[in-house]
């Protein structure tokens, strides 16, 4: 438990920390790089979209980020007909309470000290339970993190193949570009922020997959209206049509949701808090 704790605290840290060197290796390398004269650059210009087109997708992950760390998991007794908060906090530590007497996929984390409803997950990078509350969030969160590390990826591919001139045309010439660089590197014929950049595209490209693989999944047990509480627990759920499930998470305004970063509005869950 110690450990999970430690883990809980250091997580977040690293993703923040990761989220910071990218952005200023973007706004202070990747982009001035693009730009061959400032003075003749148009309106229109690549180096422009691209520098956009960044800050939308990260203004978009830190923001999805920001709500799903604000948007915690149900106070104990608070809105779940649980009972008083002690009393259903002594049953759950005691296990005299199973994990789904209260509500469908309710579930108590020691991590957090609360309960979620539809309970999904504990995300270590995020410090807090994935469940109604900010299961939207948690999805928009990883799709653009994901995009953001793809499209820094790319950049920084360009900014390598113009700083060492090479060409990545070839498949097989980034799976070997980090074994020839580390040569080069200790050979002195490397500079350090350019090692440090190749270190990056690495990194980016298995944060990027690793989030897209994982948006891709939680979209595919949300279409089957499960969590992976539940699957892992092996509870049984109500069939229903993929669009109520879709609506359930992502509420009526899901273009809102999927342009800014905003809270589950008009989701049934809200609905049902409202009542």
């Amino acid at each position: 438990m110690l450990v999970l704790r430690l883990l809980n605290v250091v997580a977040p840290a690293y993703f923040l920390c990761i989220s910071l060197v990218t952005f200023v290796l973007q706004i202070f390398l990747f982009i001035p790089s693009m730009f061959k004269d400032p003075s003749t650059t148009p309106l229109f210009s690549p180096a422009l979209l691209h520098g956009a087109l960044f800050l939308f997708l990260s203004a978009n992950a830190l923001g999805n980020y920001v709500l799903v760390i604000q948007s915690s998991p149900e106070d104990l007794g608070k809105g779940l007909n649980l009972g008083k908060g002690a009393e259903v906090v002594a049953d759950w530590l005691d296990g005299s309470r199973s994990p789904g007497s209260a509500l469908p996929s309710t579930h108590f984390c020691r991590l957090c000290a609360r309960v979620t409803q539809r309970h999904d997950h504990h995300c270590f990078f995020t410090g807090n339970c994935i469940g109604s509350r900010n299961m939207r969030n948690f999805i928009m969160f990883c799709l653009y993190t994901s995009l953001a590390c793809l499209d820094s990826l790319v950049a920084g591919m360009a900014y390598i193949s113009a700083a060492l001139s090479m060409s990545f045309a070839n498949p097989l010439a980034f799976l070997t570009l980090l074994p020839h660089s580390i040569s080069q590197f200790f050979s002195g014929a490397l500079l350090s922020s350019e090692m440090f950049v190749i270190l990056m595209l690495y990194l980016w490209l298995g944060i990027g997959l690793a989030c897209a693989g994982f948006c891709c999944h939680q979209m595919l047990l949300i279409l089957r209206g499960q969590t992976r509480y539940q699957v892992r627990k092996g509870m049984a759920v109500r069939a229903r049509p993929w669009r109520e499930n879709l609506q359930e998470v992502f509420g009526k305004r899901w273009l809102l949701g999927l342009l800014m970063p905003v809270l589950n509005v008009g989701s049934d869950y809200r609905r049902q808090k409202e009542k």
